[in-house]
């Protein structure tokens, strides 16, 4: 009886918990409506909420007139660069050499002592005659049966030896002396007078730099577009306003490693202020073509490429596109859209695709 009663408590007291403690909710409002767990009359979320429609400025794409410029780098480069080095063994007795001074063609520069070939070729100016009266002798000789036609060969060979000798030492002279190649200005002389020099020894530098030579490379994509004749716009640091050269050769190879073709233009320089080894940077025309030229703030990078948010029926519509040349402006665009396409130029950033749009006027 005493377990009975014990149990009947413990059943009482859990039933006056449950109600106590875990009420039943109302499933209904005083008036009826259905609630959420709040109580306040409201559902958890408006589902049928339709997204902002964002403002946006559009150009229209057409094709325009493109004027493809490539930019690249080079460099200038002598039209002639030579160094004067010594062709004979002497001393250095005379040196015309005042650097940075310009000189004619032909201007002697340096002179090597040249006295022991004079007095060599005054010895084989008295051996040379000496072998043509020999051989006038044996001419007489020979016409009257007096000696062998073998006699009379040796005689004439005696003649031809010692003109060749004196030839060569004619050359040796003329070595003596170091004379300019081309008119243009020196070099820093790399020696002094007095200085015993051999062959090979530099003595100075020869530089024509009008007209100057620029030298720049191109990728092999663009090479078929170069053309000889064709106006190149350069500049160059502390030259002010550009300047223009003239394209006079290209190189008939693709470099393999680097998949580039190196062009070489031509331009004056009567005032010397291009200076060889000047880093410039250039212009290169590769010709006109109708082309679609839209805004630079138009593109979005993206890990595939590039996009453009276009408008389809009130809607942002992202087109991958594919691009050529640019300025600071104006970006060329090679595929993806065509003449007509409205493209998005503002709020790019606020935009997905098939996000609603409405276009500003004005």
């Amino acid at each position: 009886m005493r377990t009975f009663f014990i149990l009947a408590l413990l059943v009482g007291a859990l039933t006056l918990g449950k109600v106590y403690f875990f009420p039943k909710p109302d499933t209904k409002t005083p008036g009826g409506s259905p609630v959420g767990v709040s109580g306040k009359g409201e559902t958890k979320g408006k589902s049928g909420d339709k997204a902002p429609t964002i403002p946006v400025e559009i150009y229209l794409a057409r094709t325009e007139k493109l004027t493809n410029v490539l930019a690249v780098s080079g460099t200038v480069l002598p039209n002639e660069i030579v160094e004067l080095k010594a062709e004979v063994s002497g001393r250095l007795m005379q040196l015309n050499a005042k650097e940075g001074a310009y000189v004619n063609k032909g201007e002697l520069i340096a002179k090597i002592n040249d006295e022991e070939l004079k007095a060599q070729l005054i010895k084989l100016g008295y051996l040379e005659k000496r072998a043509k009266d020999v051989e006038a002798r044996q001419k007489r000789l020979l016409a009257v049966e007096g000696i062998s036609r073998e006699e009379y060969d040796i005689a004439e060979s005696n003649v031809n030896t010692a003109r060749a000798d004196k030839e060569l030492l004619m050359t040796q002279l003329a070595k003596t002396e170091i004379r300019a190649p081309f008119s243009g200005k020196l070099g820093l002389r790399a020696i002094s007078q007095g200085a015993f020099l051999t062959p090979g020894t530099l003595v100075t530098t020869l530089v024509q730099t009008n007209p100057v030579k620029i030298d720049f490379s191109v990728p092999e994509k663009y090479a078929s577009q170069i053309r000889v004749g064709s106006p190149v716009r350069f500049t160059a640091d502390g030259l002010g306003a550009s300047l223009t050269a003239q394209v006079t050769a290209i190189s008939p190879l693709i470099d393999e490693s680097l998949r580039t073709m190196k062009v070489r233009a031509y331009t004056s320089n009567p005032t010397g202020r291009l200076v060889p080894g000047m880093f410039v940077r250039l212009d290169v025309p590769l010709g006109n073509n109708q082309t679609i030229q839209i805004p630079t703030q138009a593109i979005v990078p993206v890990l595939k490429g590039k996009k453009v948010y276009i408008v389809r029926e009130g809607k942002a519509q992202e087109t991958f596109i594919k691009t050529g040349i640019r300025n600071d402006q104006q970006v060329q665009v090679m595929e993806g859209l065509a003449p007509g396409d409205s493209v998005i130029i503002s709020s790019i950033m606020s935009l997905k695709n098939g996000a609603s749009v409405k276009v500003k006027k004005g």
